[in-house]
């Protein structure tokens, strides 16, 4: 297996992008919770993600709602199943720890629910910024609360205001 990882300027600070066999398995920030060690990202290369900058800048210019990438991330079965679902919730809007839960068919499942996503290893891509608590707060977020309602926020005005082609 090859890991190789990038560095990726954004508006919410530099992101590290990481590949294992060219699939990308990995996004994180700078002080990323639970990220990485450093001997865990593998090789630095420019190489092989064109398409995950290309994506990322639609996204933060506000001309992109949904990524079209290969994604490998690396979780159990229930972690897995967490991260899929945050992908359907769609782009602008948000779902609770308990409205995951319901679905996953188990309401006290909320917890474990926030600790799979607070374990997903494709942040922005992988939208866990959606997922708030139950009364619409803020909750805990790998990349902090700004970066969280930073997010939050550019996705509200890209629904409100829509980039005119």
């Amino acid at each position: 297996m090859s890991r190789t990882h990038t560095v990726i300027a954004s508006p919410v600070g530099d992101l590290t992008a990481v590949a294992e066999d060219g699939v990308l398995s990995g996004l994180y920030f700078e002080r990323h919770r639970r990220g990485p060690k450093p001997e865990r990202l593998g090789t630095y290369s420019e190489q092989g993600f064109d398409e995950v900058r290309r994506q990322l800048a639609e996204y933060f210019a506000g001309e992109r709602t949904g990524f079209e990438l290969p994604l490998a991330p690396q979780g159990d079965e229930f972690q897995q199943r967490v991260w899929g679902m945050l992908r359907r919730i769609p782009f602008g809007e948000t779902r609770s720890y308990g409205q995951l839960a319901r679905e996953l068919g188990d309401v006290s499942l909320a917890q474990e629910v926030g600790a799979a996503n607070a374990r997903n290893p494709l942040s922005v891509i992988v939208p866990c910024h959606r997922v708030v608590g139950a009364d619409g707060s803020l909750k805990g977020y790998a990349g902090g609360l700004d970066r969280k309602r930073f997010l939050l926020d550019l996705e509200e005005t890209a629904v409100r205001e829509p980039v005119k082609p």
